[in-house]
């Protein structure tokens, strides 16, 4: 088994744990390089892990906060090749890894090159949101070489039968997006969409974690016993943008 698989198992020990877990998620370079190192520094001791969204032009999935925060950080001349340098020029860190792109960043490196490099900063999984599962045969197959998990989505209009096939399907932990549309929406954690992660983790192998517009801990107190952890995007991005401390946010959504 290679040093690789056993990071993405490892994640997903982790994040079967006891504890509700709180991502928090930081786009690459936002909102200065400077201020990202800052953050991760300051996030990753009291993280599991912490997801890095890498700039992209077209962010499809990611609502009007971080489409902003890529173009903040796209102009200031962050690219996945900057990130990594940044993340490298940290050491090692106290948290595993996630990182978030779309695919033409990914293509432009090259699997060949990226995968061992991001294996090497602490990578543990892998979230492509734009790469059907039909076609990520190749990309997987690299990442499980580097013990990185490709990640899966999966949302409320998700059927039956595909939820289980993105569940078998997932590494690290399978994302559940707990709404239609993009990320930034306001969630309105009730029955419905309690009753979906339920639907999600009884077809996930790894653990699951909830993500797209959990801001508050009163979402996260009723999201805790249908999943095993929340990711924290646009809510966070904003307090970035604000200038403010994003280890106290993190500790006030702790139910």
């Amino acid at each position: 088994m290679s040093a690789g698989v056993a990071g993405a198992q490892a994640l997903e020990t982790r994040l079967a744990g006891d504890d509700t877990a709180i991502v928090p998620y930081l786009t690459g370079g936002y909102p200065s390089s400077s201020t990202f190192s800052d953050a991760l520094l300051a996030l990753s001791p009291v993280s599991i892990a912490v997801e890095i969204g890498i700039p992209f032009s077209d962010p499809m999935a990611d609502g009007a906060t971080i489409q902003e925060s890529s173009r903040v950080a796209l102009e200031n001349g962050a690219t996945l090749r900057s990130v990594i340098d940044v993340i490298e020029g940290l050491g090692p860190l106290d948290s595993d890894l996630i990182v978030m792109s779309y695919l033409n960043p990914l293509l432009a490196y090259g699997y060949g090159s990226l995968l061992p490099r991001l294996a090497g900063v602490g990578v543990s999984a892998l979230v492509v949101p734009d790469l059907p599962l039909e076609e990520s045969d190749e990309l997987a197959s690299v990442s499980r070489e580097h013990g990185i998990g490709l990640v899966q989505l999966v949302s409320p209009v998700t059927n039956p039968e595909r939820l289980e096939a993105l569940g078998n399907a997932s590494q690290g932990f399978t994302y559940a997006v707990t709404m239609t549309g993009t990320t930034g929406g306001r969630l309105g954690a009730g029955p419905e969409v309690t009753a979906y992660l339920d639907r999600v983790r009884m077809a996930s192998r790894p653990p699951v974690l909830a993500g797209f517009g959990v801001r508050t801990a009163e979402q996260v107190r009723a999201l805790a016993p249908h999943c095993d952890g929340v990711i924290v995007g646009s809510a966070l991005v904003e307090i970035m943008a604000s200038g403010g401390d994003p280890v106290a946010f993190v500790a006030e959504l702790r139910p």
